[in-house]
């Protein structure tokens, strides 16, 4: 007999063998792998419980059993070992038809658990232990990564304190082998424990050395480590840019001393992508930079993140064209940017291109940005950024089918603040195309022009 009708048989034995309706789970209705009971009586399998009280949580709803909508806690669920027990025998009982052993979980972490690998982790950084705080570590980035609860109990348990602790404490002696090695391991279990909260943030972002330490990861470390420093960067300076625009005051994140290492860095990652992951982090860290300071926004342009942008926007995605669009609209508020963009050849038709093509989202931007580009603004210098640029850069714009583009973005509707800025931006369109006698601008293209302005 053929191998190929053998897999047919079994393919009909399986699908012909019934699963006790014990064994499955009420809420996936599958056969359960790690079967819990809670105190209503009722058992689940753990991932669909799990699920379900996390889904509930995020509701702000109560988490109650979905069978007898009693109250139910993650906490309360304890494994069902004797119906794990028959179900393997079960499974082995029937493994002729092409049932496989369930293996036998492993028991999650308590929150006690945590708590306690937590505290040593924070004890050997306060002693200066390396040794000690490297164990200790290196075990929260073992539980951390054996499954998503696990993950959520560290979390809940206040692992990025203890690891953001353990990066101010020994971020000094860096230098050392020693220390190293423990800084990527804390650098390894951070990530893992994304989002940081406001004072993990705070106490690796006040750190000047931390702070150090990151970019320079980022810059020098492999592959893995430069996707990880990225990410916290990206965290620290989304928390310090906010803090800003919201006036306050309190964070003690300054990263001033700081600054060039971390624009060189975010612009040496858009420029040279080592993975997705990193560029997108990259991407939202040097929008918030630029959005926060205007300083900031002209360094990064001189240091070359315009030219990056735009080409990253030939061939990006959606998500990251929407990021990349977001970065370069902020750098566009500084003189700096301003000129860069009127200065680079692809600037206008990659922006123009992308309107409609991307998102809503994506096409707000770019008219945002191409507001920046073609109007006169305070500050603007006539001699680097000469009036003949902006002209220039308008009389493209036509050129490429930006006028059009725009009409039909103000006939078929937009938010107010784009409504404003379209409106503008058709204004300086007619004002040079008629200046400049050019015939880009048809005169079917008029219709409705006083209606939507």
């Amino acid at each position: 007999m053929s191998s190929s009708s053998l897999l047919s048989r079994r393919s009909t034995a399986e699908l012909e063998l019934p699963v006790p309706p014990e064994f499955r789970c009420p809420i996936s209705l599958d056969l359960m792998r790690d079967p819990v009971v809670g105190p209503t009586g009722i058992t689940y399998d753990r991932a669909g419980i799990e699920a379900w009280l996390l889904a509930a949580g995020a509701r702000k709803t109560a988490t109650t059993c979905p069978v007898t909508k009693g109250d139910l806690r993650a906490d309360d669920l304890v494994p069902n070992h004797a119906l794990r027990r028959v179900i393997q025998a079960w499974c082995v009982a029937n493994r002729c038809r092409g049932v496989e052993r369930i293996p036998t979980p492993r028991v999650p972490v308590t929150p006690v658990q945590a708590g306690d690998v937590l505290g040593e982790v924070e004890a050997a950084a306060r002693a200066g232990d390396v040794a000690r705080c490297g164990a200790a570590v290196r075990e929260v980035g073992r539980l951390a990564r054996e499954s998503d609860r696990d993950r959520r109990c560290l979390a809940s348990a206040g692992a990025a304190r203890a690891l953001a602790a353990a990066v101010a404490s020994f971020a000094v002696a860096a230098d050392s082998s020693a220390s190293s090695v423990l800084l990527d391991d804390v650098l390894a279990a951070l990530v893992l424990v994304m989002p940081l909260d406001e004072e993990a943030i705070v106490a690796i972002g006040s750190s000047t050395a931390s702070v150090a330490l990151l970019a320079n990861v980022a810059k020098h470390g492999d592959l893995q480590r430069r996707l990880q420093a990225v990410v916290v960067i990206r965290e620290i300076v989304a928390l310090s840019s906010c803090c800003s625009r919201n006036g306050a005051a309190t964070t003690a994140i300054d990263l001033s001393d700081n600054l060039d290492g971390i624009i060189e860095v975010l612009v040496n990652t858009i420029r040279d992508p080592i993975s997705p992951q990193a560029t997108k982090a990259s991407l939202v860290a040097a929008y918030h930079l630029a959005l926060a300071d205007d300083h900031a926004a002209a360094r990064l342009a001189e240091a070359g993140l315009v030219p990056s942008l735009v080409e990253l926007l030939i061939d990006g995605d959606r998500s990251t064209s929407e990021k990349a669009l977001a970065a370069l609209d902020a750098t566009l508020a500084s003189e700096a940017g301003r000129a860069r963009a009127r200065a680079d050849a692809l600037a206008v038709p990659v922006l123009v291109k992308k309107m409609f093509r991307v998102s809503d989202t994506a096409t707000e931007l770019v008219v945002s940005t191409l507001h920046r580009i073609c109007k006169k603004w305070h500050g603007d210098d006539e001699v680097d950024s000469p009036a003949a640029a902006r002209r220039s850069a308008v009389v493209e714009a036509v050129q490429v089918g930006a006028f059009q583009k725009v009409m039909m973005l103000l006939q078929v509707g937009c938010r107010d603040a784009t409504k404003e800025k379209a409106t503008e931006l058709l204004k300086l369109m007619i004002k040079y195309e008629t200046r400049g006698g050019g015939g880009c601008i048809d005169a079917m293209d008029f219709r409705g022009l006083k209606r939507v302005s």
